[in-house]
């Protein structure tokens, strides 16, 4: 599949979420990776395990933390989905690649970061999130803009509430697409929401995950409306 691969046992597996699934794996001695980055899953076809093909998932679990976390957003139909739903297991053994991407923050990164994920693309800002906050000690400004359609889409939000408690730094928004008349939170789409915490387009750095159509919108919006440079904008799609 790669150049180097790892085996990984999977020691959690819990639907958070309708239709995603959060998965806890063993980490292999060796591995080490920076937060932002993906690794290519070996998928087995359910109707014949010999019949690998690789599938990307960014990792969700911060370097420093001891296991490897990630959430797969289920598709109808989809050799992953089908495979994580129906075969999967806690101590099933799968294949994992080395750690790809740059999705990245580097050392001397300074300023305003603005972390905007839709679905599941908030695995990446969670690693991204955690390692600065939690083992680096930054004390630079952060803020997570969470965006879904439905409440019942949300997961992570108490992990979220509990980073802004402890880190007067960091502020999270989980804003919904199409809220329930209860609802007291931000409404609408993650660029609705954006113009109000970007202060200092200048200084700004944002870092999106998301669907394709997500990640082009919201750098249109950063880039054409906002003016911030386009160095500070980074996307990180997923189909």
């Amino acid at each position: 599949m790669t150049s180097q691969s790892f085996c990984i046992v999977c020691t959690k597996k819990s639907l958070i979420a309708p239709d995603v699934y959060e998965l806890m794996f063993t980490k292999p001695e060796g591995f080490s990776y920076k937060a932002g980055q993906f690794v290519l899953f070996e998928v087995p076809l359910v109707d014949n395990p010999a019949d690998l093909q690789p599938r990307a998932y960014s990792i969700a679990s911060a370097p420093e933390e001891k296991d490897l976390l990630f959430v797969i957003k289920l598709k109808p139909g989809g050799r992953a989905s089908r495979w994580v739903s129906e075969v999967l297991t806690e101590g099933s053994v799968v294949g994992m690649g080395r750690p790809l991407g740059l999705f990245t923050l580097a050392p001397e990164d300074q300023g305003h970061f603005v972390f905007v994920g839709t679905g599941s693309g908030v695995a990446p800002l969670r690693s991204h999130l955690v390692s600065c906050l939690e083992y680096r000690k930054s004390n630079a400004g952060m803020d997570l803009i969470f965006g879904v359609r439905n409440r019942e889409d949300l997961f992570w939000i108490d992990h979220f509430e509990d980073l802004a408690r402890r880190h007067s730094n960091f502020h999270f928004h989980p804003t919904l697409s199409a809220p329930p008349v209860d609802w007291t939170g931000m409404k609408g789409r993650v660029t609705s929401v954006m113009p109000g915490i970007i202060k200092d387009s200048a200084t700004t750095k944002v870092f999106l995950c998301g669907s394709p159509a997500m990640i082009a919108d919201t750098k249109k919006l950063c880039i054409e409306t906002l003016q911030m440079p386009k160095a500070n904008v980074h996307g990180e799609g997923y189909i």
